[in-house]
């Protein structure tokens, strides 16, 4: 079973929360980012979640007609069968979905896993993302609403994101200001319209700072502690005890963070952590570094031929392949999820 169950995929997030953990969610292009991603989960002996993002479904769709859903739905096609061979649990998940791409994305593949519980299977993907975060708050959580009610009846989780992430992913951009932190009666009139639970499980994309792409330690101020402010105040609006945790925070735009602001986030109740640049970067470098260090082989070069043991894109697609790899396991020791699979 190494694609979690709906039963599996919920104790993964209860066990990250009551461990103080997170699971690196590894965004994937392409079935060999896949075995990249799973291998990195195995070698480090951590479950782990996989997601593909619209940019990526585009992708995964072909160039001919960059058809989203079935970009998507083959690679998860293709992760229930080659996952079996890992001795970790994975769940699958879309990131990323914006208002104008809801009927071409998410949507269709909330239908497709309702007519796979319907017929007594499982979902395809273990939880999809709602980007409502450039919609008025209002307006993001009645969709929200309608999209929680639609995933709980296909046992699906779904993640929200209720203020800006800043910088770009996938066409989705946010200036980097003082919009970027999410405020305690944002937090509240989230679990006013969704629940807290009781309504269908969601995963909470909270703003503290966070952006998207490139930069060093430094360069952006996050602020993990205001996850803490976020818990405590909708737990004391709910009447829950002091010190829960209400929400199970999502940690977006984390390239370049340090080890402390793990650290505070993953104490605040972060259980996901979205890794997409740093593993982009550790899949191409050894690659671009192939190809400097062998140009004569990988090009005609003044009327040869090259060599095909150099320009195999298996000899350069091992390299990627294995740099990837040690990039996942390097984010689960980050992350503490290292060494704690479920047997």
């Amino acid at each position: 079973m190494p694609i979690a169950t709906p039963e599996v995929y919920n104790e993964m997030l209860d066990r990250a929360k009551a461990g103080k953990f997170a699971y690196p969610a590894i965004n994937v292009t392409s079935t060999q980012t896949l075995h990249a991603a799973l291998r990195g989960f195995a070698e480090a002996e951590s479950d782990g979640i996989i997601q593909i993002s619209t940019g990526g479904a585009e992708f995964l769709g072909g160039q001919y007609s960059k058809e989203m859903v079935t970009g998507s739905v083959a690679l998860a096609e293709f992760a229930h069968i080659v996952a079996e061979k890992y001795p970790v649990t994975v769940a699958l998940h879309t990131d990323h979905c914006p208002k104008d791409k809801l009927d071409g994305y998410v949507r269709p593949l909330i239908a497709v896993s309702e007519e796979r519980v319907k017929a007594g299977g499982n979902p395809l993907f273990q939880s999809h993302m709602w980007d409502g975060s450039a919609e008025t708050l209002a307006d993001n959580l009645s969709i929200a609403q309608e999209l929680l009610e639609r995933a709980r009846a296909a046992k699906i989780i779904l993640e929200v994101e209720i203020t800006p992430t800043g910088g770009e992913e996938d066409g989705v951009s946010h200036e980097i200001n003082d919009s970027l932190y999410t405020t305690v009666d944002d937090a509240i009139r989230t679990a006013e319209a969704l629940g807290l639970g009781d309504k269908g499980r969601y995963l909470l994309a909270a703003s503290f700072g966070n952006v998207h792409g490139v930069y060093k330690p430094g360069n952006v101020v996050l602020r993990p502690d205001l996850l803490k402010q976020l818990n405590d105040g909708v737990a004391a609006k709910f009447g829950k005890p002091a010190g829960s945790q209400p929400f199970d925070f999502v940690f977006h735009g984390g390239s370049g963070s340090t080890e402390e602001e793990i650290r505070t986030a993953l104490e605040n109740g972060v259980v996901k952590m979205n890794i997409d640049t740093d593993t982009q970067y550790a899949f191409t470098r050894p690659v671009a570094d192939h190809m400097f260090r062998n140009y004569d082989g990988v090009l005609k070069v003044d009327g040869e031929v090259g060599s095909k043991k150099i320009y195999d894109p298996r000899t350069w697609g091992k390299l990627a392949e294995a740099s990837m790899a040690a990039r996942v396991v390097e984010a689960t020791q980050n992350l503490r999820s290292a060494g704690t699979k479920i047997k």
